[in-house]
Order: C-alpha cells, then sequence, then structure tokens
C-alpha cells in the first residue's frame, strides 16, 4: 500500500558536501560541523555520515542525548563534542558513549573530574553571556583539556565592533592552553578572514543553505527544498475571503489552490500575510492565515492542477528569503519542520 506523504523535505547530500568544502577554503582550517537540533532538522546522522564521506571527523551537538544517538549511528571513529558540557547525572552517559563535554562553569569542571575526568573542551565567554567561563575567571590547562572555544554573537553582521572584541578576548587567554586545539569561528565567522580562523572552523547554518549574513550567498548552495501537493484549486469571487478570521479579503475574482502545508509540517504562521511560495515557475504570495494542516496561494492566471508541487524554501525559493518572509531566520524555519514531514535524501 502506498501511502500519501503531501509535504517532503528534500535534502540535496551533495550540495552538502559543496557547502563543506567550500566553508574549508574560506577559513583555511579544517570544518567541525555542527549537528545539533537533528542536524538543523535535516536529520543528523544522514548530513553526518556524509560529511564524514567528505572528511570530517569532529562533530558537535547541543545535548548529551544527541550525542548518545550520533555515536550509535557513527560508530567509534569521530569525535563528538557536547556543548552544554557536563551536568553530574550525564557524566556516566557521557563516558558510556565516549563523548567529549565542552566544560561552561567551574561546577561542571569539578563534576567530571569527580566523575573520573577524560578528553574535554573548554569554553570561554567573550562576551556573548550565555554559555562559558569569563575569560578573568579562566582556568589553568588541566589534564584531559583538548579543546578551548568561544561563541561569536555578531558574526552575520561583518563590520559589527564585537566580533573584533571578542576575537582579542578569546586571544588574550590562550597563553593558558599551550597545545590545545582553538575554535573560534561559527558559519558566518568562517568568512571574518583568516584572523578569526584559529585551528579549526565549526560551521552549523551555512552547512545546510543559509547565508552567513542572514541572505542568500552565491558560495552557499540550497541543501533543503520543503515541497508540498496541491490538494484542491477553487475560484473565490469578489468581496469573499480566504481562511480563518477572513485573513484575506478578495478585491477581485481570484483562483486559489490548497496547498498540503500547515504550522503542523513546521510552516510557521507568522508567514500570514507576508509569505509566498514557487509554483508553476511563478513566485506567488499565500493568502490569509497559515492553517494547521494547509496554506492558500493565489494562482490567477496560472496552469496549476491538483497534485502539482509547490516549493515553499528551495532552490527557487530560498531559505532565507523564505525566512524573512515569516520575520525569522533560517536556523528556525529549518528546525521548525516536523517529524510528520518524512526526509528524502539525495546524493
Amino acid at each position: 500500500m502506498t501511502v500519501s506523504t503531501p509535504a517532503v523535505l528534500s535534502v540535496d547530500l551533495n550540495a552538502l558536501a559543496r557547502n563543506y568544502h567550500t566553508l574549508e577554503a574560506v577559513s583555511g582550517q579544517p570544518v567541525h560541523p555542527v549537528v545539533k537540533a537533528d542536524g538543523y532538522g535535516l536529520g543528523a546522522q544522514a548530513v553526518a555520515r556524509r560529511l564524514m564521506a567528505e572528511g570530517a571527523r569532529t562533530f558537535f551537538v547541543a545535548r548529551a542525548a544527541e550525542g548518545v544517538r550520533l555515536r550509535a549511528a557513527l560508530g567509534d571513529g569521530p569525535v563528538i563534542y557536547v556543548l552544554d558540557g557536563c551536568h553530574g547525572d550525564d557524566a556516566a552517559m557521557l563516558k558510556a558513549a565516549d563523548l567529549r563535554p565542552v566544560l561552561n562553569h567551574p561546577a561542571q569542571i569539578q563534576a567530571w573530574r569527580a566523575a573520573g575526568g577524560g578528553t574535554c573542551g573548554l569554553q570561554i565567554d567573550t562576551g556573548m553571556n550565555r554559555l562559558g567561563i569569563r575569560p578573568e575567571d579562566a582556568p589553568e590547562a588541566f589534564d584531559g583539556l583538548a579543546l578551548v572555544l568561544t561563541h561569536l554573537a555578531c558574526a552575520d553582521e561583518p563590520a559589527n565592533p564585537m566580533n573584533r572584541r571578542q576575537r582579542d578576548a578569546f586571544a588574550g587567554v590562550l597563553d593558558r592552553y599551550p597545545g590545545v586545539v582553538r575554535s573560534f569561528a561559527n558559519s558566518s565567522g568562517c568568512f571574518l578572514g583568516p584572523d578569526f580562523a584559529f585551528d579549526t572552523v565549526r560551521p552549523g547554518i551555512c552547512l545546510y543553505g543559509g547565508g552567513p549574513e542572514g541572505r542568500p550567498d552565491s558560495r552557499i548552495a540550497p541543501v533543503a527544498t520543503l515541497t508540498a501537493e496541491v490538494l484542491q484549486v477553487r475560484d473565490v469571487p469578489a468581496g469573499e475571503s480566504v481562511g480563518y478570521s477572513r485573513g484575506y479579503i478578495a478585491e477581485r475574482p481570484i483562483k486559489v489552490a490548497t496547498v498540503a502545508a500547515g504550522y503542523a509540517d513546521g510552516l510557521l504562521r507568522s508567514y500570514s500575510p507576508k509569505g509566498a511560495v514557487w509554483i508553476a515557475n511563478e513566485t506567488r504570495p499565500l493568502l490569509g492565515r497559515v492553517s494547521m494542516d494547509v496554506c492558500a496561494v493565489d494562482i490567477t492566471g496560472l496552469d496549476v492542477a491538483v497534485s502539482d508541487p509547490v516549493e515553499l524554501f528551495g532552490p527557487n525559493r530560498l531559505l532565507d528569503d523564505a525566512a524573512a518572509a515569516a520575520g525569522t531566520i533560517s536556523y528556525e524555519l529549518l528546525t521548525s519542520i516536523t517529524p510528520r514531514v518524512p526526509r528524502v535524501y539525495s546524493q
């Protein structure tokens, strides 16, 4: 029996590989991919396996449970760092799965040591005030420390002076960690120049098709394409409304396609009223409010039939443009795609 899948997320693993090598070339340093949040919604196991085939040997996840799943998928070869660090009870899980915590606080260092220690990373907070130890409180090197990192707050704004301040703050503590791998640049940071690259870079969104400045960039290939089918085509007379709360009122007779994608699939409700899709080789606006399971598209003047494909984002409706229309960023757009949308991989 064939099961209908009206909405599908297609993942181009060849494009992922191209972006990986682009980031290598731009930064001049080894790429350690960030595959947290299930590979930014694309499927961590599939993307990590392909990145391993391209040469990646070190990966970053956010949660210990993510690391456990990734270790089971990848086997014993790659290094996997957990950005959350070590919270007492997690130490046994981390050790059993050969995961390396990125320690963010003196209490985490103590917890890791109390559990027997082992190879780990250390995060320095250079101004983001999110995770990490402030430079003035940074400890001296200790047994097992293999990586020291920080995280850029404004890398998608190349001219922002915060980037240089963070870079200098990070460089100011590195004498304490001779021989330890230094990691500074995220996706956008890879494009800030060699002074920001240090020993390794750890990109996320640019691997998956988002531009380094939050807008499309010709150097970054689209990886993810979210498509859905037309469920119904109807004529709407002038004066009638479309969707909940009369979110759109037709000023003239129009033709409308009801498309099988809604916020239960990850099509953000915030697309109303500025969203658009690619259909019948044109960009056309969404009408009214996005519903749980469907949305409406103005197809007046187009030749569109039931079951025709609609690209919500992809090579014709670029990820960053779609995110901007929804009033958000590409990260949220990708990680909002829900489990009921199947992931289909090409390579």
